[in-house]
């Protein structure tokens, strides 16, 4: 379910890299936390280096609350760092 995510949203302008984690699962309960497609989402994190323009952040938050039927106080977007090429 993430590479999905990840493959979408860097495939929309102005995203650039991104990287996601998807929870899952009773949210009062971390020791059952899971991730796994049969549970429901209670929260995203999105890195994306495209994170600094509120514009990206407003598409990819809606994106995402469209997609997994999520509050936008579920979803945390950080902005990617530039890695440093080999």
């Amino acid at each position: 379910m993430e590479s999905r995510l990840e493959e979408l949203l860097s495939n929309v302008e102005g995203v650039g890299e991104v990287e996601v984690i998807i929870m899952t699962g009773d949210e009062g309960n971390t020791e059952n936390f899971s991730i796994s497609s049969k549970n429901e989402v209670t929260g995203v994190l999105v890195a994306a280096q495209g994170a600094g323009s509120a514009v990206t952040v407003q598409n990819i938050q809606q994106a995402i609350m469209a997609l997994f039927q999520i509050d936008a106080n579920k979803i945390r977007l950080k902005k990617m760092s530039l890695r440093n090429p080999l």
